[in-house]
């Protein structure tokens, strides 16, 4: 943050009522500095677009809310948080130009230059084992190209994209719907620890805001502010990934889905973008990179040529063939295949450990 502007200043402009992001932004715009803000008269004050002479009084002769700033600064310590502010040179740039950017974010971690190469990645909470495998195998591919993954720390996808994301030691942001001394949810805080490491734990609340059903549309627009665009894995029609998927469109983002059983109400949501032309349906990653191939060019490593698929055997073939990319169970494999269940497992391990098949719960089996 810039030196001249002090964040108890900041704090204090905040803490008046009826000064919220916008007016926040305009006065700092004008005025340069909160202690020229707050040194301001009423009528210079007034002068500014949104405050009209109640506000610009209250600014004028607001008393310094000691007990506000050592709170929020106390409990932020507490965590090992920090906060930077929209005129920061660490403020992400991508966020900065959607139409209502946060003037404060409250982090765990640090932004980095290439956190401007970020892809969402969001889902319903209680995801199918096809919505777990694609949310596992977009992350880890994504971030193995180094594009930060970006979501919003909840159950199911969110969590998975978030993990998978850890476990390839690429870089992920997580964007909380409450502050950051209120996880939720509480499973999730070993894995917070675990991107602050590598990535951030932001949130725009301030400290001791606890978990509100409002709270997450405002928490949406900057997963998809963050993001030079979102993909939708799995979400009811009514879902919270939909709310992003709206806040993407509207930050003029590109939206990505992946499309479902048309039976399932999960797959609902995401082939409804599809059908409607608002998302692009997307099958692999390559499908990700060719419609943001402009912006991610800088990142983009030469492509090499291809490894040589592995050698299968005549039954090993038979099984792959049979495979589709979502799970199935081994006995249907093994009718498909017209092998026997004991041939049938033994050449799914084989496969699996070349590397090409996954075992899933409950004897399903997936291609890679």
């Amino acid at each position: 943050m810039p030196s001249h502007l002090n964040i108890h200043d900041l704090l204090h402009l905040a803490s008046i009522p009826k000064i919220g992001n916008n007016r926040l932004r305009a006065l700092i715009t004008h005025f340069k500095t909160p202690s020229a803000v707050l040194s301001a008269s009423p009528k210079e004050l007034a002068r500014i677009e949104g405050i009209d002479k109640t506000i610009a009084s209250s600014i004028a002769h607001s008393i310094l809310n000691e007990e506000f700033i050592e709170d929020q600064l106390s409990r932020l310590n507490k965590v090992d948080g920090r906060i930077i502010t929209l005129w920061d040179s660490e403020y992400p740039s991508l966020l900065k130009k959607i139409y209502d950017p946060p003037v404060f974010l409250f982090v765990r971690g640090k932004f980095v230059k290439e956190d401007q190469y970020s892809i969402a990645i969001v889902g319903t909470r209680s995801p199918s084992p096809y919505g777990k495998l694609m949310a596992e195998r977009f992350a880890k591919e994504l971030s193995g190209l180094g594009i930060t993954i970006v979501s919003g720390l909840a159950r199911g996808i969110d969590t998975i994209a978030h993990t998978a994301t850890v476990h390839a030691q690429g870089r992920t942001v997580a964007v909380m719907g409450s502050a950051l001394d209120h996880m939720y949810p509480a499973e999730n805080k070993k894995l917070a620890d675990q991107i602050e490491e590598n990535g951030v734990v932001v949130s725009e609340f301030y400290m001791g805001t606890k978990t509100a059903p409002g709270n997450f549309p405002r928490r949406n627009r900057i997963i998809s502010g963050l993001s030079l665009g979102t993909i939708i894995i799995e979400s009811d029609e009514d879902g919270g990934a939909m709310i992003t998927a709206t806040t993407a469109l509207d930050q003029n983002r590109e939206l990505f889905c992946i499309p479902g059983h048309i039976t399932e109400k999960k797959s609902i949501g995401p082939n409804k973008l599809i059908k409607l032309g608002q998302a692009k349906l997307i099958q692999s990653t390559e499908d990700v990179i060719e419609e943001l191939s402009a912006a991610l060019r800088p990142i983009l490593k030469v492509p090499t040529q291809k490894s040589e698929p592995p050698q299968l055997n005549v039954f090993e073939q038979k099984i792959y063939d049979v495979l589709p990319s979502e799970p199935l169970h081994i006995d249907t494999i093994s009718e498909l295949s017209n092998l026997s269940p004991s041939d049938t497992l033994v050449n799914l391990l084989s496969l699996e450990f070349k590397g090409i098949v996954k075992q899933m719960a409950g004897k399903m089996f997936v291609r890679m």
